[in-house]
């Protein structure tokens, strides 16, 4: 069961150096922290919150948004070809992007949240029988 007055706070994750990094606001204060994968970065930060703020670790919930680099290593079994086919990019300039070589402008990187959308939504409805 979740505790009541749950924080909802933004987490936005980047990699570099193969490393994990987020960082968070909370009451003004930005928090950033690095890790080694997704699950122990959220778990360094709500430490920090409740370190810093005395936020109930229990009652953070992370909405996490992630570079590109960082969303293909988390969802590595997706293929850069096909989620740059879905969003009408070339291949090679969507693994620049992944590779941290380029940084996409906000339109290309809506147009990708919206393939990697449309995936998860084909993922959603396929039924399997045995």
């Amino acid at each position: 069961m979740k505790p009541t007055n749950q924080k909802k706070l933004t987490l936005t994750i980047e990699r570099a150096d193969g490393v994990l990094w987020g960082r968070t606001e909370y009451d003004d204060n930005l928090l950033v922290e690095s890790g080694e994968t997704q699950e122990g970065l959220e778990a360094s930060l709500k430490t920090l919150l409740h370190d810093f703020h005395d936020l109930d670790p229990a009652r953070v919930e992370f909405t996490v948004e992630y570079d590109l680099t960082a969303f293909f290593q988390e969802f590595d079994f997706l293929k850069i070809t096909k989620v740059a086919e879905l969003a009408g990019l070339n291949g090679s300039l969507l693994r620049q992007y992944v590779s941290g070589k380029r940084n996409p402008a906000s339109t290309q990187a809506r147009k990708i949240g919206t393939a990697s959308h449309q995936l998860g939504g084909k993922l959603a409805g396929v039924h399997l029988y045995a």
